[in-house]
């Protein structure tokens, strides 16, 4: 449970004893960056050292490409042994390219062949054969993780403290995917499904501040890192995790959030296909025909579509409202806040807000911040019933029970 804390202890006066307390060692977080990628340009200032299972490493100079042919792993046209190799540049960066997703291979790093491209990480990277490409898993220093994460999902720009609290909650969530990610070959992904994390990219003196003041700091409840989930805008209430996840939570209940009308996420329209909803449906493994109504069924506390309820040339269909946005594109739907204002061949959709709205709004966190609250002040807001730890002082969180959501 505490086996990544390393051995060296710090002393704590505490009512006049001397008590030995462990001191906070950073973990190292295994963050998937890309699967099912068929090649991959590595490139480092110097040399750039490569491991195969067995330990034998080969040296390249500045420049490797990878390639999968057949079930094997090619380094410069060379097959090596095994199913993975392990990447270093010594204390160097590594940068990586990969390929647009039309081309061979997927990535949420994919655009023109440009700095902007390419991924410069720290650490080292592990690429694992699986199915015909390869999974590319960087394992970076929490803290440099964190350092990542911060600049790709909110503005530099803004309120120090706001910074600082997209930090520890950046923080605890790896955290606690790093405690209970068991067998998986990674913690988190490197995209939206768990946090944005874009290497060294976007890091500045702000940055650097906001991660450095608050090391090692994570939300907890009853002593264990929480699953802190943040997200965009909530335009009106946070939502309960239950609804979104079924996952119950005690520290994940909607709170007032009047913070956050400054996001231009607060407000939105937009529209969809029918025909597109019908075919990504059947990809997502739904058995509908050609839907003839979409209609609203039951909401959440917070006002939020729960389920719809689909007629359709074969039957009914009961869906969720995440479904919805899943099946039509989290960016075409921002969140699950709307009306349908018209069905047809389109559907025209209103709505407010960005993101499920669980946990920490980071348009209402960046309010409150310039209003004078502290980065702690908002964490606990917005996660009721939990207090800041030091990350070495936590235990393993339970694993969260399924249940049923409620709907009105």
């Amino acid at each position: 449970m505490m086996r990544w804390w390393g051995a060296a202890l710090n002393a704590v006066v505490i009512m006049g004893w001397c008590v030995l307390a462990p001191a906070y060692a950073a973990p190292s977080i295994r963050v998937m960056l890309a699967a099912d990628v068929q090649r991959l340009d590595v490139r480092a200032a110097d040399v750039i050292w490569a491991a195969d299972e067995r330990g034998q490493a080969r040296l390249y100079l500045a420049v490797l490409r990878i390639e999968v042919r057949g079930q094997a792993i090619l380094l410069n046209g060379t097959r090596i042994h095994g199913e993975q190799v392990t990447l270093r540049a010594g204390e160097q960066d590594l940068k990586l390219w990969l390929p647009q997703p039309n081309g061979n291979g997927s990535s949420a790093l994919s655009g023109p062949r440009d700095d902007k491209a390419t991924l410069q990480v720290g650490g080292f990277v592990k690429v694992v054969l699986r199915g015909k490409g390869v999974m590319i898993v960087n394992h970076v220093d929490l803290e440099e993780y964190v350092k990542g994460v911060v600049p790709a999902e909110v503005n530099s720009s803004w309120h120090l403290e706001m910074l600082k609290a997209q930090a520890v909650a950046a923080r605890t969530y790896a955290l606690y995917q790093h405690m209970l990610s068991g067998s998986r070959q990674y913690d988190v992904v490197a995209s939206a499904q768990d946090q944005v994390y874009r290497g060294h990219h976007g890091i500045d003196a702000r940055v650097e501040q906001a991660v450095g003041a608050t090391r090692g700091q994570v939300v907890t409840y009853e002593g264990a890192p929480i699953y802190a989930a943040f997200s965009s805008t909530a335009a009106g209430l946070t939502e309960d995790a239950v609804v979104v996840w079924s996952k119950d939570l005690p520290y994940l209940k909607g709170v007032e959030c009047p913070f956050d009308l400054e996001s231009p996420y607060y407000q939105w329209k937009a529209s969809f296909k029918m025909e597109t909803l019908e075919k990504n449906l059947r990809q997502l493994g739904f058995a509908v025909g050609t839907i003839v109504i979409l209609t609203p069924q039951t909401y959440s506390r917070a006002g939020r579509v729960a389920t719809l309820r689909i007629l359709h040339s074969k039957g009914e269909l009961i869906l969720r409202g995440e479904e919805l946005r899943k099946a039509v594109g989290y960016t075409i739907i921002p969140s699950t806040q709307f009306t349908i204002d018209s069905i047809g061949k389109e559907v025209k959709l209103s709505g407010y807000g960005a993101g499920h709205a669980v946990g920490l709004c980071q348009w209402g966190a960046k309010e409150l911040a310039e209003l004078g609250y502290s980065y702690s002040s908002i964490l606990q807001y917005y996660y009721p019933r939990t207090e800041l730890k030091d990350a070495s002082l936590t235990r393993t969180p339970p694993i969260p029970p399924v249940v049923a959501p409620p709907v009105s």
